[in-house]
């Protein structure tokens, strides 16, 4: 039977979900951020457990940090600034968030956000209007505010090449959510923009010999390249001999296997193995399990599909979830 575990305020833009704590962050349209907690485990029921104003507009977006760096949220909002939040304790009064870093915008607006875990630091990638990238790293785990910019660069394979003019929509950035001491850093990124050269969706990873970021793929068949990309979601990898990577973009939503070694080149092997059909009209967001196995999708239709590869490699729809009313 259905349980009912959570209403959400009127005028909510986005949520996030905090795995490791069972916690929700969900942003309004006035720009007012709430945090709903778990207040018994065992019947999964959630209260709102901390209000506050991140800035006068809405709330485009919000993300949570991986849970072994504290409860810290990015928050993108619709003028395109990306603040950082962090809960603090204040002794009998409770918690309360602070604002612990503004990230000065000198570009384009903030698109999308994410952060990546690696076993030498925390990263955050952020893509911009413009159809720049830029990449921070924290200086010391104990300090959000001392981020430093470690890269930037556009979304092109010539990365010695500067594309000007550019006036993008949307991104979405994914990493490689498999950590490790021998993983290097890797994210996609797509984006949906005037630029074919920038959309077409690439997997960049850190070159640690050289200490800069590379393109090792382009997911996109020839045909493709300028298609514009809604969505992209790197499933967790639990002994697959390749990567798999969702790709969403108007003719429908891509699934793609990723080789894991490069050739001489230092590129990775694409190949397309699905193309999914089922929504009414665009994909935005895609998430997949804890086990990599299942993709979850939805978009303009208001309805979330879920699938599954069978036994033998054919994805189809498992299931579909629609609004009661």
């Amino acid at each position: 039977m259905d349980k009912h575990v959570l209403t959400l305020d009127k005028g909510t833009t986005c949520t996030a979900w905090n795995h490791s704590g069972q916690r929700l962050a969900a942003a309004l349209n006035d720009g007012t951020l709430s945090i709903y907690d778990s207040t018994d485990p065992a019947s999964s029921v959630f209260c709102c457990t901390s209000r506050f104003k991140v800035q006068e507009g809405s709330i485009l977006k919000v993300v949570w940090v991986p849970p072994e760096f504290g409860d810290v949220l990015a928050c993108i909002s619709a003028n395109g600034i990306l603040s950082l939040w962090e809960e603090v304790a204040e002794g009998t009064e409770g918690n309360r968030w602070k604002l612990c870093k503004l990230f000065e915008r000198n570009t384009g607006q903030v698109l999308d956000a994410q952060f990546g875990d690696c076993h030498t630091s925390l990263k955050l990638v952020a893509a911009f209007a413009d159809g720049k990238v830029k990449i921070y790293e924290l200086l010391d785990i104990l300090d959000l505010e001392k981020w430093q910019l470690q890269a930037q660069f556009q979304n092109v394979v010539d990365v010695v090449s500067e594309f000007g003019n550019a006036s993008c929509l949307s991104a979405s950035i994914s990493w490689n959510p498999q950590k490790g001491e021998v993983q290097q850093s890797s994210f996609i990124l797509g984006f949906s923009s005037n630029m074919p050269s920038l959309n077409s969706p690439k997997v960049w990873k850190y070159d640690q010999d050289h200490q800069r970021w590379l393109p090792v793929a382009e997911l996109s068949m020839p045909e493709d390249k300028s298609d514009q990309v809604y969505a992209v979601a790197w499933a967790l990898n639990i002994g697959r001999p390749y990567e798999l990577i969702a790709v969403a973009t108007q003719k429908g939503i891509g699934v793609w296997h990723l080789g894991l070694n490069p050739d001489a080149d230092g590129r990775l092997q694409v190949n397309q193995v699905a193309m999914l059909h089922g929504h009414d009209g665009e994909v935005w967001q895609m998430e997949w399990d804890m086990s990599g196995m299942t993709l979850a999708t939805t978009g303009t239709d208001g309805v979330v599909r879920l699938w599954q590869a069978n036994l033998n490699g054919v994805w189809h729809e498992q299931a579909v979830l629609a609004p009661a009313s």
